[in-house]
């Protein structure tokens, strides 16, 4: 008899609410023009910036107790990253740029932020991030400011596989009476 495969420890993120300073290890929040948070540069290291629509659907991650399970991280290290979902309230969870997430301790740092229609987020160059996934519709149209090369860019950390953890993002602490069951 074959051993059943372990189990991955599930380590559990409350979503926050987005903020200057709660989001700064990770990146910027647009602001207004001028203003003391006006610093979400975009950095394209390719020369590649692409403006484009992209989508994610419910279904394409998994649901724990009490939210989603990010089962893994993406990077791009030649170029900063804008997302702002359009019609659907998101989770995104982010990692500091400087972490190789190669020790279970390197999670620690990781945050889960809600994301709701028009609130913007700037990745800077090298941040880990998952999502924008959708909680309370089945897809997220997000728009998307990003290089063309970022499928040569794309650095993986496979938190299940590589860790033996899985983030379960709990967003009821903001979004009273969340379900996140995939409509």
């Amino acid at each position: 008899m074959v051993d059943p495969a372990p189990q991955p420890e599930t380590i559990v993120l409350r979503a926050g609410r987005l903020s200057h300073e709660a989001f700064a290890p990770f990146g910027h929040l647009p602001a207004d023009e001028g203003t003391e948070h006006d610093r979400a540069d975009a950095e394209f290291l390719w020369n590649d910036g692409h403006v484009n629509f992209i989508s994610h659907r419910a279904d394409e991650v998994s649901i724990g107790d009490t939210g989603l399970l990010c089962e893994l991280l993406n990077r791009h290290d030649t170029h900063t990253q804008t997302l702002m979902p359009m019609d659907a309230t998101c989770i995104v969870v982010v990692a500091p740029a400087e972490l190789d997430l190669s020790r279970r301790d390197h999670i620690d740092a990781a945050r889960a932020f809600v994301v709701e229609p028009y609130e913007c987020i700037h990745l800077d160059r090298g941040t880990w991030h998952w999502g924008p996934y959708p909680i309370d519709a089945p897809s997220v149209r997000v728009f998307n400011l990003q290089g063309t090369g970022y499928a040569r860019d794309n650095g993986v950390a496979s938190l299940t596989t590589d860790l033996g953890v899985v983030i379960e993002v709990d967003a009821t602490s903001t979004r009273p009476g969340a379900t996140y069951e995939i409509a």
